[in-house]
């Protein structure tokens, strides 16, 4: 179904991303002497800037034990949730390839979302796998905002209600494959919409009904086609079904035991931006990046700086190297 530029496009931009549980737990994170500046220096939506992620593993922690915390709590300002995602994405994304760092920051980070933050490098980590390619330009994308978070979780459960798949699984297939339907564009073998139906797959009878690139009908023929590939009786094999790949598999079922574990985990992966992993660096392409041909990363960056990480020894926005 997902076709191998497919399988690439995914490892590239990361949303396993994306792109990904426990309960509010605040007094995890209470002793931090650096919780409140954290959180207070946030900028503005139309501030935004690459996050940057604290070099010292004490600090890493104590930043993501509050980040994980706040996405899933109901009280966190809704305006602050993009900026809160994305720093927990990038650090997720950042330790990823640094096992050595990301051991150090495990070991100071709180019991209590140990297991969290494992699940989330090792997914990372199964879409690396996935591809060693670093592209040298930047893909030909519309990024959108994507529907509300109410409509899809709706989608995500009318889908699960009517097959059986689980909606946690849904959701992380749609994470992992468009970043919830932020990436609009098409596959170089013509996979479309925020679930990447082809669409002779989608044509199959009793797959696609309605609009190949409308979320709720993409989710609704996802679950079906996975029921189709034998996903009720064994999962993996529905998801190899999908995207030909045990890595896919594994990140998918990671992203979704987090979800399984604590539905509110679910409003931090909505907040992931879409990254894209060229040569030049792990490439922030956010809502209103439009490419209509493939063009230079080292032109791409001339033209938007601010879509490149952070350089090392610079000073981030947080104060932190």
């Amino acid at each position: 179904m997902a076709s191998r530029r497919v399988l690439r496009r995914s490892a590239g931009c990361g949303l396993a991303l994306v792109f990904a549980g426990g309960g509010l737990a605040a007094s995890a994170v209470a002793c931090s002497p650096v919780q409140q500046p954290l959180i207070a220096a946030l900028p503005a939506p139309a501030q935004r800037h690459y996050p940057s992620v604290p070099k010292d593993p004490q600090q890493l922690a104590a930043l993501l034990a509050q980040l994980e915390s706040a996405v899933r709590d109901p009280g966190t300002d809704a305006t602050t949730l993009p900026e809160l995602a994305h720093r927990q994405q990038v650090i997720y994304r950042v330790l990823s390839t640094d096992p050595q760092r990301s051991a150090a920051m495990l070991r100071h980070l709180p019991l209590r979302w140990r297991s969290v933050a494992q699940r989330h490098l090792a997914a990372r980590r199964a879409f690396l796998a996935m591809s060693k390619r670093k592209p040298t330009t930047v893909p030909a994308w519309r990024i959108i905002a994507p529907q509300p978070l109410s409509a899809l979780r709706a989608h995500y459960r009318k889908a699960s209600e009517a097959t059986g798949i689980a909606w946690e699984v849904l959701a992380a297939v749609n994470l992992v494959e468009t970043g919830m339907g932020r990436i609009d564009g098409v596959s170089v073998a013509n996979a479309q919409g925020p679930m990447q139906f082809l669409p002779s797959t989608w044509a199959e009878p009793g797959i696609g009904r309605g609009n190949i690139r409308d979320p709720h009908d993409a989710i609704q023929a996802a679950a079906r086609y996975l029921v189709r590939r034998g996903g009720l009786k064994n999962i993996r094999r529905g998801l190899w079904g999908y995207n030909n790949s045990d890595h896919y598999g594994e990140a998918v079922l990671l992203y979704a035991s987090l979800l399984r574990e604590d539905p509110r985990a679910l409003v931090g992966l909505y907040h992931w931006e879409i990254h894209y992993n060229a040569q030049q660096g792990d490439l922030w392409l956010p809502v209103g990046y439009k490419q209509l041909q493939p063009m230079s990363a080292d032109r791409f960056l001339q033209l938007y700086p601010g879509s490149a990480p952070p350089r090392p020894g610079l000073r981030g926005q947080d104060g932190r190297t």
